[in-house]
């Protein structure tokens, strides 16, 4: 005898597939973690470097604009009045000293030194644009008495520095004249300790963004600006020069922590991105997607995963020719286990070797066996009628339930229910004797048994019996009631004692699925017309097959 326990232990090797497994897995593990370090350090880089030249750009700005506060303020410190001749030569000598400048610094659009009308109502001042990149051309200066200098929303590049006192980098805005997007930095000039005015350097918005347009990474990696409310000011899907702040879309909160890397979903996208702060107070974000940050793991993850692969489909070809062999006589008996349990004997086991699962198969057809036979004994004990070895109640409740079954799923069956009472049954048992009654109703029995041929004949009481028509049966439904009647009768006719002849009351009922939503509401009114029938002292069948369907 091959014992099953030496056939199981080959099924060990499945401790190969699981070593394999768990390699597999702390390999893409660690796999994936260092490609991901990797991803987050090349979004720093990148962001820092985007970040050192953006601000050198914006740094650069910064000295000239402060070299020419120094030099206007020195400048200023000379002159004992503002008397507008010696006032008009200081203006001069700072816009000389401010072409000088300008035309060292990257990027200058325009550049001004505006002086406040509280300071002097003669000297404006200058304001010189370089639009074409031919040179700086002297522009006609805003007119700053037409604002009130007090009202920081209006004029800003001259009010905002004015109220804030100090030198300040603007958010990018429309000039009025020129309707240009620029930015702009901005100082206020001080002559012993009374404001007179400002002088700024307007950046041309264009060059600062192909600065931004520049940082890429990956194939559909970008860089845009924003500040720590979400307020955009530069991004390359958006032509950010040409909407209103309503019409700008706010990026979403998982793009606002102050962790340096994050993750958010933007346009339906999962995207992860590295920020640093620049001098100017914006933020520059370096982004890319999530899904173009694991290309090289993933790649490396499909190899392993291909040569686990080739592993596991080595050792499961060992595996499968020896479990096949052993779990299928197993599966076989699991499977014969389950139908036992569900109250089903009716199952076949080939298995018929000598071992512990043919000992075991051969007890279960053994028991198989036994227990059909049995089973079906009962079965028929269970849903017959004892004294006339028709159906009994219990079988008409599985009827019913079965063709309420076919109806629930849509089906619209066509059937008709006879319900049948023998009168005078007590009667007959209380004068001539139970035996009697018991006469009385085999012969009515008999005769629907005759009648109804293809039909399920029932027993649902003590006195009462019930057909379910279908077929043939059902399409001659009302002759049949005719032939019942005239072979009671005929029965009655020939008999010689009252408990020998038939006196059934009966109502039958077609099925109608507008008023029937239940096979029991047909029984009912089946029910219904018999009784009708019966309490119009109808103890024979009924006339006509109109008088069969009494209903309400």
């Amino acid at each position: 005898m091959h014992s099953l326990r030496t056939k199981i232990t080959l099924i060990t090797i499945c401790i190969i597939a699981m070593s394999v497994a768990i390699v597999t897995a702390v390999s893409v593990h660690f796999i994936r973690r260092s490609e991901s370090l990797e991803s987050n350090q090349l979004l720093l880089l990148l962001c820092e470097t985007g970040e050192r030249n953006l601000d050198y750009y914006f740094n650069s700005v910064q000295k000239s604009v402060e070299k020419v506060e120094h030099f206007a303020e020195r400048d200023l410190d000379g002159i004992d009045a503002l008397e507008d001749e010696a006032f008009a030569a200081h203006v001069e000598r700072v816009a000389a000293f401010f072409d000088e400048t300008a035309n060292k610094t990257n990027g200058v659009l325009t550049y001004y030194y505006r002086i406040d009308p509280a300071a002097s109502d003669t000297v404006k001042g200058f304001w010189y644009v370089n639009m074409d990149g031919e040179g700086f051309v002297e522009h006609v200066p805003t007119d700053i008495t037409l604002y009130d200098t007090q009202d920081t929303s209006r004029l800003v590049w001259f009010t905002v520095p004015k109220h804030e006192g100090k030198a300040i980098w603007l958010p990018p805005y429309i000039t009025d004249n020129l309707d240009v997007r620029v930015m702009s930095y901005n100082v206020p000039i001080y002559w012993r300790g009374h404001f007179i005015g400002v002088a700024g350097i307007e950046l041309d918005y264009s060059d600062m963004a192909e600065q931004v347009d520049s940082i890429r990474l990956y194939q559909n990696g970008y860089a845009f600006l924003d500040d720590d409310e979400g307020n955009l000011f530069y991004h390359p899907r958006y032509d950010v020069a040409s909407l209103s702040e309503e019409e700008l879309p706010k990026l979403p909160e998982g793009a606002l922590s102050n962790l340096t890397f994050l993750q958010y979903n933007f346009e339906g996208q999962e995207r992860i991105a590295a920020w640093l702060p620049l001098s100017n107070g914006m933020r520059l974000n370096v982004s890319v997607p999530v899904s173009e940050t694991q290309g090289d793991w993933q790649r490396l993850v499909r190899e392993i995963l291909t040569a686990a692969a080739l592993v596991l489909l080595a050792s499961s070809a060992v595996v499968l020719v020896g479990a096949e062999r052993i779990m299928k006589p197993l599966e076989d008996l699991t499977r014969a286990a389950e139908q036992a349990d569900a109250g089903n004997y009716d199952f076949a086991l080939t298995y018929e070797k000598d071992d512990e699962i043919g000992r075991l198969t051969k007890t279960f057809q053994r028991m198989g066996a036994h227990m059909r036979e049995h089973i079906s004994d009962l079965s028929r004990q269970a849903y017959t009628d004892a004294l006339t070895s028709v159906k009994n109640k219990g079988a008409f409740s599985k009827a019913l339930d079965a063709m309420q079954q076919k109806i629930d799923k849509g089906e619209k069956p066509e059937f008709a229910a006879a319900v049948f009472d023998c009168d005078n049954l007590k009667l007959i048992n209380d004068r001539w004797g139970h035996d009697k009654g018991d006469t009385y109703l085999k012969t009515a029995c008999r005769l629907i048994c005759r009648v109804w041929q293809h039909s399920p004949v029932f027993r649902i009481g003590g006195d009462e019996f019930a057909v379910l028509m279908q077929g043939g049966d059902y399409d001659a439904r009302e002759a049949l009631a005719e032939q019942f009647k005239r072979e009671a009768e005929a029965i009655n006719a020939k008999a010689e004692h009252v408990w020998e002849q038939v006196h059934v009351a009966m109502g039958i009922a077609d099925y109608e699925p507008q008023t029937d939503p239940a096979v029991i509401d047909t029984i009912r009114r089946a029910d219904k017309a018999m009784y009708a029938n019966k309490h119009r002292g109808r103890s024979r069948a009924p006339r006509s097959g109109a008088e069969l369907r009494v209903e309400s």
